[in-house]
């Protein structure tokens, strides 16, 4: 098979590509608000391979949503707690585009990132009126796949 060559990044690569993503961050965000809110809705979506986040009013309707992706991470890097933890901030910051300062959080998922964008979200200073898992659990519904062998 060879030996893999492990591409290795250095420190002004690093630097260049977090730079990157604070400046997608950092972008002002265009919100036009056609009515004020009060209160809204966070919708954490995080898998093993992505962190979706989504802001949406009281009634359901999405005013706001970004992804891992979206904010500038790519490949395996968009399952992190970090990339979660920026998707979140982003939220956060239309938010206060809104002017909305109570949300009830609804987690699903089973990714690294669910946790993280909890906590940015509580560290906005926003006020969390409710926090519910809402991850489907089959009640013993199809049958699962054969199990894998390797």
């Amino acid at each position: 098979m060879g030996k893999k060559r492990v591409i290795k990044k250095t420190e002004k690569e690093l630097i260049e590509e977090t730079d990157k993503i604070e400046k997608k961050l950092g972008k002002e965000l265009n919100v036009s608000a056609s009515r004020p809110f009060k209160k809204g809705r966070v919708y954490i979506s995080s898998t093993y391979n992505n962190t979706i986040v989504s802001l949406t009013d009281e009634r359901g309707n999405v005013l706001f949503w970004r992804s891992a992706g979206n904010v500038g991470f790519k490949g395996t890097k968009k399952g992190t707690s970090f990339a979660a933890s920026k998707v979140a901030q982003a939220v956060a910051q239309a938010c206060d585009q809104f002017k909305i300062k109570e949300v009830s959080v609804f987690v699903k998922g089973v990714g690294g990132g669910r946790d993280s964008a909890l906590k940015t979200i509580a560290g906005a200073g926003l006020e969390i009126e409710a926090i519910k898992d809402v991850t489907p659990v089959p009640h013993n519904g199809c049958r699962p796949r054969k199990p894998r062998r390797v």
